[in-house]
């Protein structure tokens, strides 16, 4: 949580955290200001301070909405600054932030640096700044231990909103069930009135329409694959591919709030009309790793412990996984899930690559389960998600619980 980044960033030797740029779609800033329209801007937090958001005067109330202490931009005349470069646009954003550095009272320590701005602008910012002000370091990170693991444990707010998320999630995936079985067959194919198929492209544009009228967004896409694609885990399906009867139908959907705020990850997979024996064997075995690693589920327990869990269900059952064979592009081939936030995968990482030792299921973490078998050249593949938290009494809750029939009859 948020009362948590003093310590994190002490532990991890960091002084400042720079933030940077638009207040959407930008989890490490949102995650301070809580979103809202701030097309550009700039946050400061001094360790065991409090954060100050530099901002653009037009978006002044904004600014102002997120509670935090503001500064505007406006301070620091660009006008003037250009002529103080000597018409150098470059060195008079370098000076821009020399200038609120100082301001801050900061003059040297180790800057942790996040946020969303394009990258080869930005970089040289941070050089020339790092010139002008040589007792500054700056830093990134490949596994950030600061805000992600402040953000890995949700308060309630945080929780509800991820939870109404998924009211909403489940209520388009009930409608894009009901469209589909709503639908005639011809020839083992979905066909409109008019006899012509219904293809993929088709049934996305209405799930995107369903998110809309919910007042969501769907910025990552949403996987609606069939038969072979099924069989590729992230594969996002075809826009031409007709529905088949008896195919299975990998639909992964991950909206998030408006703006870029938080959430929700679910998968069923689905079999209109039939399903062959494989196609249901294949399904119960996944459904079977599912039903045995929930019930295992323990507080405080590594993530990374149940994805070899995971890989020692699937294996008895016969299928390869990455335990046994790290690059196997059939049977088990990813991790068993992730956690979920302002980001769609997030930590705590269920990975068995060099794990984190704070990757660990404790109370507000909100993260997904979802074993899968996967096999493209028999035209099959299966997962199953949920996403649950873990609730301040150490219980596992699923935030938006669904049937998780293989089977859609055809009405």
């Amino acid at each position: 949580m948020k009362a948590d980044i003093d310590r994190l960033m002490k532990e991890q030797k960091i002084d400042i955290l720079l933030v940077t740029g638009s207040a959407q779609h930008n989890p490490s800033m949102a995650y301070f200001t809580g979103g809202g329209h701030i097309s550009d801007s700039d946050l400061i937090k001094k360790r065991g301070s409090e954060p100050v958001l530099f901002h653009n005067s037009i978006e002044r109330e904004e600014a102002a909405r997120t509670g935090l202490k503001t500064i505007s931009y406006s301070k620091y005349p660009l006008v003037d600054l250009i002529k103080e470069a000597g018409g150098n646009y470059l060195e008079a954003y370098v000076l821009r932030y020399q200038k609120m550095f100082t301001d801050l009272g900061i003059t040297s320590g180790k800057v942790a640096v996040y946020g969303l701005k394009e990258v080869g602008g930005f970089h040289s910012v941070l050089n020339r700044l790092q010139q002008l002000m040589p007792k500054l370091f700056f830093e990134g990170f490949m596994r950030d231990e600061i805000l992600l693991s402040a953000m890995m444990t949700k308060d309630a707010d945080e929780i509800a909103r991820i939870r109404q998320m998924g009211k909403v999630t489940v209520d388009v995936v009930g409608k894009t069930a009901d469209f589909l079985t709503s639908h005639k067959t011809k020839k083992g194919l979905l066909v409109h009135t008019d006899g012509t198929p219904l293809l993929i492209g088709e049934v996305k544009r209405r799930i995107n329409l369903w998110l809309a009228e919910h007042g969501v967004e769907n910025p990552e896409g949403t996987i609606f694959a069939i038969g072979r694609e099924a069989g590729v885990p992230h594969s996002t399906g075809t826009a031409t591919d007709a529905l088949r009867l008896g195919q299975t139908i990998v639909f992964d959907i991950f909206p998030c709030e408006s703006g870029g705020g938080y959430f929700y990850d679910f998968t069923r997979t689905w079999c209109l009309g039939f399903a062959s024996d494989a196609v249901l064997k294949l399904y119960e075995d996944v459904k079977t790793a599912y039903d045995k690693v929930t019930s295992e589920l323990k507080l405080n327990k590594p993530f990374f412990h149940y994805q070899n869990r995971a890989c020692e269900i699937f294996e008895e059952l016969g299928h390869p996984t990455i335990l046994s064979n790290p690059v196997t592009e059939v049977g088990y081939v990813h991790s068993l899930g992730h956690g979920i936030g302002l980001h769609v995968h997030e930590k705590p990482w269920a990975t068995t690559i060099n794990p984190s030792p704070s990757d660990i299921l404790a109370p507000g973490s909100v993260f997904t389960l979802e074993p899968g078998l996967y096999y493209p050249e028999k035209g099959m593949g299966v997962r199953i998600e949920d996403s649950l938290v873990v609730t301040p009494e150490g219980k596992f809750e699923i935030l938006a619980d669904y049937p998780k029939d293989l089977f859609l009859p055809l009405k």
